[in-house]
């Protein structure tokens, strides 16, 4: 894949400020002179939020069998990476991305109850190998999650609807992936305020950035 500077994703459950977050820490490593890419998931492409659109506001009242979220989760990865982030990445880019696998261990694995040999064939394909060297974990109580999804104007989408017992699974769930890989994985407090996550970010950045180089 030639070489390559960094490939930086954030988790975490809905409400925990992962947005907000890569544009500080996308805004900090631009200061610093570096070429950053913030790309999302799922979307990032034009393919690919196409197919968002479909898993999160599907137009059929019909509920979404577990395995076609899945599927269609690996489609909109496989544009995501081959359109965007692996080229970036061949270039030297810094690629910050809003959800990778690990979401879809969470989400689909222990919130849905999928088979894990099923999400590991999902992603295999659809990442070709690919995998974060850093991830950055905002872990936020389900409580403080409903808390500032209730201050949000818009409505729910078809994954913040799934409901208490699904939440608590998928909090479980990164809890547990942060703990089996805590070298790449960093479990940061989000319930703190922005500016102290960001500081907490750029800390953890900046020194794996300095590993690298050296």
């Amino acid at each position: 894949m030639g070489e390559r500077s960094a490939f930086i994703t954030f988790e975490g459950n809905e409400g925990a400020g992962k947005t907000t977050q890569i544009q500080l820490l996308s805004q900090k490593l631009q200061a610093e002179g570096h070429s950053v890419l913030h790309v999302r998931e799922p979307g990032g492409t034009e393919i690919s939020e196409q197919i968002r659109e479909i898993i999160k506001h599907p137009k059929s009242d019909q509920p979404m069998a577990s395995e076609t979220e899945l599927l269609l989760l690996a489609a909109s990865r496989a544009q995501l990476v081959q359109e965007k982030i692996l080229p970036a990445l061949r270039t030297g880019t810094i690629v910050l991305c809003d959800r990778f696998t690990d979401s879809t261990k969470a989400y689909q694995g222990f919130g849905r109850g999928l088979e894990s040999s099923l999400i590991d064939q999902s992603i295999q394909m659809a990442t070709s190998g690919l995998e974060p060297d850093l991830t950055l974990y905002l872990h936020l109580p389900r409580e403080a999650s409903l808390a500032r999804l209730n201050t949000r104007e818009k409505a729910s989408d078809r994954i913040e609807a799934a409901g208490n017992s699904f939440f608590e699974k998928v909090i479980k769930g990164f809890d547990t992936l942060a703990a089996e890989n805590s070298d790449r994985i960093k479990t940061i407090n989000a319930d703190n305020e922005i500016d102290s996550v960001a500081s907490e970010i750029w800390a953890i950045v900046s020194k794996h950035l300095n590993q690298v180089s050296t």
